[in-house]
């Protein structure tokens, strides 16, 4: 493609509005346009990166024995109402209605219409298992969208569902699934790690995610080289210490603290370590109570593993500080366990804590020399933390280390959560009726444009992985009204380029070579050729790799043969 033929805008200034680093680059390299909040317009250059992704991701789907579908965007109410979701999806589900006043969703997901279909096309366990996918648009209203194509409001999607008999069925889809996403994300030039996961709102026993490591990744993972562990944060269970308590060395301790409630406060007005420290957190009971739960000052509380525990309100709400006051007697940020008349939960690292400090119950007070059992009874102890980077391994192999990533892609065991409630079932062998169970598989595909360049950039610009880049070439002819020979000789050698099978970007404009350079970068193509009047006079192309900045010339006559080699050593070739 001539670029004299594609009207490809780039800016040098920074968006004001791009949060990060592949939003940024995205709206510079002209991939994709603004049209209002969360929506956007894939231009040429981006278009073509989508589709390439698309194609790796439909190449394993089908190798994996998956069914390609096209399910309708717009989705009838009467799905939704089946399985209780029109009412509890919450303002994420954009609603519509028709002419007829009768109710519609766009698409966030696609679980009721595909269990729909299933209800309707399958009718024996002779049919089974079968796995349906699509790759489509959703639409799910986010309340702040942010991050461009990381968290649009609209967005392209695989998603896949399996039908199955039973749950040995499902386990072996399961995995086939898990082993096509890692053949795809590694087709695709990326750093991942798959981590155990929660289901969230999709639901589920089991569900795994797939994360594309990068520094601004919004998730938090946990890993252990030395074994097989590898988990969310959120998901990943934090070990009891291995150390006993100590015993009581110091005396209880009332201590004036006029205007410190963080922890970080207290530690710096004590002259302790946060460690030090008990903080002591009120949430909302499920019976309409309050509930106490106690973290070592520097934990943080991990929410789904609070939800878990007996008469915890669920979603975990921290309850209303003027209700604490209310009933408690004294502010947030001077509180703690000791008299507390409210059920308390303590972490495992916090019920192993001796002569610690805490809030007194009395504002702007709080208790040094604090000790279980001696000043407050023992706590019900639990796992309520997040883990941290040097905790142990759950598998054994030795200490957790953590990363930020972004999850590109997440498949789960659904059981009959959806069947059921729609009666989606097939006669077993023995002629009776029996609900499938399901599986569900999803691969954000935009959003692993965004991923990919968060992981693979610079300062000039992106760096595309070669399997995702737009084309395979940057052919950049200078001057072009100076010399017909440079012309002739670029134009001849974009010709050859593409006979060879090489996607070609033919820079022909004729702006400044520090323009056609900088232009280069920025929009991030592996291999660039150069044709000058000089290299032309000896014959001569000069060459440079986007992702190491290496540089050589190689003959006019061999540049088919170098660009074949170079992308050899780099696992492709056209």
């Amino acid at each position: 493609m001539r670029l004299t033929q594609l009207p490809l805008t780039t800016f040098k200034e920074v968006p004001a509005d791009a949060e990060i680093v592949s939003h940024q680059l995205m709206l510079r390299a002209g991939l994709i346009r603004r049209l209002a909040s969360g929506l956007f317009t894939w231009m040429p250059l981006g278009l073509r990166v989508l589709r390439k992704v698309e194609q790796i991701i439909r190449e394993e789907m089908n190798r994996a024995g998956a069914l390609e579908i096209l399910m309708p965007v717009v989705q009838p109410a009467e799905l939704w109402k089946e399985t209780g979701r029109w009412d509890i999806y919450g303002d994420l589900l954009l609603r519509i209605r028709d002419r007829h006043d009768r109710d519609y969703c766009f698409a966030p997901t696609a679980e009721e219409v595909v269990t729909e279909i299933a209800r309707r096309e399958l009718r024996s366990y002779k049919q089974l298992p079968v796995n349906y996918y699509q790759i489509n648009t959703k639409f799910r209203d986010e309340i702040r969208p942010r991050f461009g194509v990381m968290r649009a409001r609209e967005f392209v999607m695989k998603d896949a569902y399996s039908f199955h008999l039973d749950q040995a069925s499902l386990d072996s889809t399961y995995e086939r699934m898990a082993e096509a996403y890692t053949q795809i994300f590694t087709r695709l030039g990326l750093r991942f790690r798959k981590v155990d996961a929660h289901g969230g709102e999709i639901g589920g026993s089991k569900s795994q995610e797939f994360h594309v490591l990068a520094d601004s990744g919004e998730d938090q993972i946990a890993w252990c080289e030395g074994d097989s562990f590898a988990a969310n944060v959120e998901l990943a269970p934090a070990l009891p210490p291995s150390a006993t308590r100590p015993a009581a060395s110091a005396t209880l301790n009332r201590v004036p603290t006029p205007g410190v409630h963080s922890i970080d406060d207290v530690a710096a007005f004590l002259k302790i370590g946060a460690q030090q420290c008990l903080k002591t957190l009120i949430v909302d009971g499920s019976e309409g109570g309050l509930i106490a739960l106690c973290l070592r000052g520097d934990h943080e509380l991990n929410p789904l593993k609070a939800e878990r525990l007996p008469g915890i309100a669920r979603p975990l709400r921290m309850a209303a500080p003027e209700r604490v006051l209310a009933e408690l007697g004294a502010p947030v940020g001077s509180l703690g366990p000791v008299g507390l008349s409210i059920p308390v939960f303590a972490d495992h690292s916090a019920a192993v804590m001796a002569n610690f400090v805490c809030g007194a119950n009395t504002a702007d007070t709080h208790l040094t020399a604090v000790n279980w059992q001696r000043d407050l009874p023992e706590p019900a102890a639990h796992d309520l933390r997040n883990v941290e980077a040097g905790d142990s391994s759950p598998g054994g192999g030795g200490a957790l280390s953590i990363a930020r990533g972004i999850e590109v892609g997440h498949i789960f065991q659904l059981g009959d959560k959806y069947s059921q409630s729609m009666q989606a079932a097939v006669l077993d062998q023995d002629g009776k009726e029996r609900v499938m169970t399901m599986g569900c598989y999803g691969i954000g595909v935009s959003r692993i444009l965004g991923a990919a360049i968060e992981q693979n950039h610079d300062a000039n610009g992106i760096i595309w992985p070669e399997p995702m880049s737009p084309f395979d070439v940057m052919l950049i002819e200078l001057n072009p009204k100076k010399s017909e020979s440079v012309t002739a000789a670029a134009l001849q050698l974009y010709k050859d380029l593409e006979a060879a099978g090489f996607e070609v970007l033919f820079d022909d404009r004729d702006a400044r070579p520090g323009v056609k350079f900088a232009d280069a970068d920025l929009v991030g193509v592996p291999h660039r050729i150069v044709v000058g009047e000089r290299g032309v006079k000896d014959g001569k192309a000069e060459y440079r790799h986007r992702q190491t900045g290496a540089e050589e010339q190689t003959a006019l006559e061999n540049v088919v043969e170098f660009l074949r080699s170079r992308q050899a050593s780099a696992g492709r070739s056209p």
